[in-house]
């Protein structure tokens, strides 16, 4: 695993989480921080941002019995990191996003949301990456 991605994936949801806290855009997130993240926290933080819709769109149409607004902000935090990246950053293999969102759900939310994640994001890859599965 590249620990600067991972470092960088780790920042990008605490600002994605900071941002919904704030009720703030991830933009006005990242411009208000005294030192600028790590270029791909800030490319996933902006991405998100630029796609928003989308990505939330296709997490509530994965996320059976689950309302985005209902879910633990944590876990919405990540599965729109993992979302985006499985829709706009063919780059990264889908393996490692997954992994990486189950990681962040597993040590920053409940005791069920790396489960949780999994299912999403698997699900979602499914469709978006099926030849990556």
């Amino acid at each position: 695993m590249n620990a600067n991605r991972h470092d960088a994936r780790e920042r990008a949801f605490h600002l994605l989480y900071e941002s919904e806290m704030k009720g703030e855009s991830g933009g006005e997130v990242l411009a208000a921080l005294p030192v600028e993240p790590d270029g791909f926290a800030t490319e996933l933080v902006a991405g998100f941002d630029a796609h928003r819709d989308e990505v939330d769109a296709v997490i509530g149409a994965h996320s059976h019995n689950w309302e985005i607004d209902r879910m633990p902000a944590l876990d919405r935090a990540v599965l729109r990191l993992g979302t985006y990246e499985l829709l706009h950053r063919p780059d990264v293999p889908t393996g490692v996003v997954i992994s990486e969102a189950v990681g962040l759900a597993t040590s920053y939310s409940t005791e069920e949301s790396g489960r949780f994640v999994n299912g999403v994001l698997s699900a979602i890859a499914a469709q978006v990456r099926p030849d990556s599965l």
